[in-house]
Parts: structure tokens; sequence; C-alpha cells
């Protein structure tokens, strides 16, 4: 048996040898000159019949994130197997990181800390507490190798773990390592939580794959193959591996069907597993993972903490899942429903008294309405002593709307948006200096207009009705909608055609495994208008693109002409 540092040096040889092998055949490159389409031409109108365009996506070579291997861990081990890892960030690609996780490269210190929690996970999955619920058979004798239970233990969870792509081979070099750690350790379960700990460091199981085979319903073109439909849809709707039922409708080509797919894909919606997914969907489009990092001034925002940082983001989440999954509304209702749920630690910033998690519907006069007024929005996109209608605009276009907003320029002086001077109180008066300032005024004149509507709400999300004594202006524009205050401006961006087309981009590449590209315009106009005809609901979006044929058939892309580069120690 390899001792644990030639382990790690096999994991990261065979790593980067399956990366590159993929990286030639698989990893998807964007053309360099697309077709223009133009958008009257790829939108049909209302009340045309709508036709799917030819579309399609690359196949992806990605990474596994780190919450869907944890909750890989989860459904194979249990529930209770939970973690404590930090693992490295992800690069952000069109707006989202498991479009980052499409990438070819990976680092040592990636490597390490899978590694870690896999080596962790292996031995807590042989617990002797955990051993009569998660092992199907005994052995003969527990201070020696079995070869036949190893064998059928590691062949019901291998399949799982590697999504149905466990060989032969794979699973006789499993049973050998579990057979030779059990006869050196004089312990059955070593040799198993050996032989785990190496299914889980494999770069098979790390990364997502995929392939393709002819398609016979569009001759001359690919479509991908029945393991990696069961894994983007897996991927797409629960956050984790496909279960033994996708699996089996894959390997008996039922899953392949036009019936048999849209069996599944109801069968998975109606699945509470559903809700990891959205949950997982939201938690990166709204870009929470930087909840991480934020942090607030512990002297201005005395009642604002890692507890109310936390339960500001479980607010948001829980207030999505209830309106879009529970209740099934219009997507759009998210920015202005006053629906929500509290917690103790936001009851202090809300000035309401919560019990443990909470329903809570705020009054009709009540200043808060949506998403945008939500802690989670106005407290990421602030500064740690102060708000920002800049930041908080910025992410409205580049998160919502899927606009992007230029950075600043390198030369610009912030001193005076900075001044001291106490005849300027506001945000708006401050902010003024840079809408007069020909060199900040383009991107200052999308962004401050919609974000000081949210002055309303200080750096940590509280209600004021001044700031330093004099009285706050709320009122602004969203693209030529006048609005008063934040809860008009909620109902302002509930009609923007690009609130809708944004979720249809996002959802599209979240499925699909990596960025979209321009030519996938056509198909993204054909979702624009199914969404809309579905009444703007999730659940059917979500079904659309995964029973279209753009999200099982393979695009063709230029081969790269540089592989991406491997960092290994």
């Amino acid at each position: 048996m390899r001792h644990r540092g030639e382990k790690y040096k096999w994991f990261v040889g065979s790593a980067a040898a399956i990366a590159v092998s993929l990286v030639l055949s698989n990893c998807a490159q964007p053309a360099s000159k697309t077709a223009a389409v133009s958008k009257d031409a790829a939108a049909p109108s209302s009340r045309a019949a709508l036709v799917e365009p030819d579309g399609g996506a690359p196949k992806h070579l990605r990474i596994l994130t780190s919450e869907q291997y944890l909750n890989t861990l989860a459904y194979v081990f249990g529930d209770d197997i939970r973690l404590q890892t930090d693992f490295a960030p992800l690069p952000r690609a069109d707006g989202l990181l498991a479009s980052g996780a499409a990438l070819a490269g990976f680092t040592g210190g990636q490597i390490e800390q899978y590694y870690r929690t896999g080596t962790a996970a292996a031995g807590l999955a042989m617990d002797a507490r955990r051993r009569e619920f998660l092992i199907n058979c005994k052995p003969a004798d527990a201070r020696a190798a079995d070869r036949a239970c190893a064998t059928k233990f590691l062949g019901v969870v291998g399949r799982i773990l590697y999504r149905g792509r466990l060989t032969d081979a794979l699973l006789t070099d499993s049973v050998n390592k579990a057979s030779e750690a059990a006869d050196r350790l004089k312990d059955f379960y070593a040799g198993l939580s050996s032989a785990l700990e190496g299914m889980l460091a494999s770069p098979a199981v790390l990364f997502v794959a995929e392939t393709s085979e002819p398609d016979p319903a569009q001759p001359g073109r690919e479509r991908l193959d029945a393991y990696s439909v069961a894994s983007r849809l897996s991927l797409l709707l629960w956050n984790s591996v496909p279960d033994d039922a996708l699996l089996r409708a894959g390997e008996s080509g039922e899953l392949m069907t036009d019936k048999g797919r849209a069996a599944a894909v109801d069968r998975m919606l109606a699945s509470p597993r559903l809700e990891a997914g959205v949950r997982a969907f939201f938690d990166d489009m709204l870009g929470f993972d930087q909840f991480a990092t934020l942090a607030k001034d512990s002297i201005i925002y005395q009642s604002f903490s890692a507890v109310t940082a936390q339960d500001a983001r479980e607010q948001t989440l829980r207030t999505i899942v209830d309106q879009l999954l529970v209740k099934k509304r219009d997507y759009r209702d998210l920015y202005t429903t006053r629906e929500t749920f509290l917690s103790p630690a936001l009851g202090a910033i809300y000035g309401v008294k919560a019990s443990g998690w909470t329903p809570y519907t705020s009054p009709k006069d009540s200043p808060r309405a949506g998403l945008l007024t939500q802690v989670s929005f106005l407290a990421l996109h602030s500064h740690a002593g102060r708000s920002s209608p800049t930041l908080r605009g910025k992410a409205l276009r580049e998160l919502l709307m899927c606009q992007p907003v230029p950075p600043p320029p390198a030369n610009v002086d912030f001193s005076a948006l900075e001044n001291p001077d106490p005849n300027i109180k506001t945000q708006r008066a401050r902010l003024e200096i840079h809408r007069t300032n020909p060199v900040c005024a383009g991107c200052h004149k999308i962004t401050d207009p919609i974000g000081l509507a949210l002055e309303h709400f200080d750096g940590a999300g509280q209600y004021r009705e001044t700031e330093r004594g004099a009285p706050i202006d709320a009122s602004g524009s969203l693209d030529n909608q006048q609005f008063a205050d934040a809860a008009e401006l909620g109902a302002s961006l509930r009609n923007m055609p690009a609130l809708t087309s944004c979720l249809v981009k996002r959802v599209y590449g979240y499925a699909t495994g990596g960025p979209t590209a321009p030519v996938d315009q056509a198909v993204l106009a054909y979702f624009d208008n199914v969404f809309a005809r579905q009444g703007y609901r999730l659940p059917d979006l979500l079904r659309s693109i995964a029973l279209s044929k753009s999200f099982v058939t393979v695009r063709d892309v230029p081969a790269p002409s540089r592989t991406a580069s491997l960092s290994a120690p």
C-alpha cells in the first residue's frame, strides 16, 4: 500500500494526465468568430408558435465545486457527515462560479484540500457507529481482508461516486487496495477506509468530464452520452451526483429518449433535493460567496455580527425557496414581495422581535419590499463603515440584469468623494462630484441613480430617515422609469425585460456547465419567450432547459490552440 506522500504524488500525476487528455478532447473553447443573430430574428412574437432553434453547448471538463463535493459525501455516507473545510475559491466566469469550474487548471493547494477532505470523510464513513447501515455485507473476519464483501460495498459506493463510470478495472484496483491495507493493518474496515480515500481523491471523481456520441436524431452531430446527461441533470437540479435511479435510466437507454428524460426530470423536480439545487444556483448567482469575507465596523454597526451576516444569507435563500418552489410564484415577484423570514439576529436590524426563524410580512407602508431591501443585498454591497450607492447600483446591474459595469479608471481621484467637508452630508451630494466629472460620469450615471434609492438603509441594512442630520432623497430612475423610493425601485426592476432574460442566461449557463457565448443568443431568446409564456415560474424554466435539445446537443468548437497550464507541486 502506498504511504500518504506516495498516494498524494500519484493523485497529482493522475489528475494532471487526465486533465490534459480531457482538455485536448473535450474542453470548451468559445469560437473566435460567431455569426451575428439579430434580436428581432432571434425572438419569436408572443403569438407565434415557439420552435427551439438549433443550438447546443460544448462538452466541458469541470471540477466539482466544494459544495457539490460535500453534498456528494453527505448523499453517499449520510447527512451527518458534514465537514468544515475552506476550499480555495473558484474563478467567476460569465457571472457564475459554477461556470468558472469549467477550467482545466488547478493548483496543488486545491488538490491538497480535496485530498484532506476525502481522507477525513473516508475515516468517518468507516466509524463503528456508521458501519451497520453503510456497509451492505459482513466480513468473514473483521481483522482480515474479505474481497467478496469489499467488492460488494465498493461496487455500490463507487458507482455513485464515479457517476456511473466505475469500470471493472477501477473496482478491482480499489478492492486490491482495501485488501492490502486490511492485511497490513489487521482491520477489514481500515482497509475499506483506505480504498475509499483513494476513490474520493480520484480525478475521475473530482472532475466531471463530459463525453459524447453520435446523435441518431441529428445525423452528423454529437450528443452527450447517458452518463454525461445524468451528471448535468443532477448538478443542475440537485447540486450533487446522480442517484441510482437516474444512473439506471441512463444505463437502460431510457434517459436518452424524450419520454424517459421527461420522466426523470419530473421525478427530480418533485424531489426534496431540488431545494438544495435551487439554493446553490441563487447563492452563486447573487455572489453570496462574498459573505466569507464580509466585515462591518463594530463601532458604527453594533447590531451587526457574524451571525447577522450568516442569517442574512439564509433569509434571502429561504425567501427564494418559499416564493419560487413552495408557492410557485412569478420570479419577478421576488423584487416586490413583502413576505420573508426573520431570525433573532436579523430582528435587531429590522426592528422586529423574532424567536427562531419566523415567517414575517412587512406592512404595506414599510420601506422594505423585495430582495433589494433585505440585509443580504444591502450589507454585502456596502463598505465596512458606510453605505455605497455605487456598489449597490453596480450589483443590481451586473447580478440581476447581466449588464457589466466597467471598472473605474486607474487614475480616478477618490479624495473628493471622501471629502470630510461637514457641509457635504449625504451620499447623493458626495456622488454628485463623480457624476460631474467626465472621467467618472459614464459609469456613475448607470449605477448611482438606482443605488441612491436604497440610501434609506445604511451599510448594515438598518433603516434611517436622515444621514448626518440631513434628510435622504431616495428618488431616481431606472432606464427612464422614475421611482420615489426603494419599494418603487423594486417595482420598476420587476418590469424590466433584462431581469428575466438575465435569469435565463444564468440558468442556461449553469445547466450546461460553462459560460454562454454569442452563438447562444437565439437559444437564449427562445427560452426568454418560453419563460414568459410559463408565467416566469422557475420550476418550469428548469424543466424546459433540461428537456431541450440544446441541453444534450454538443456544439462544435474550434480545437484549443494551446492547453491550459496545470499547476502541481
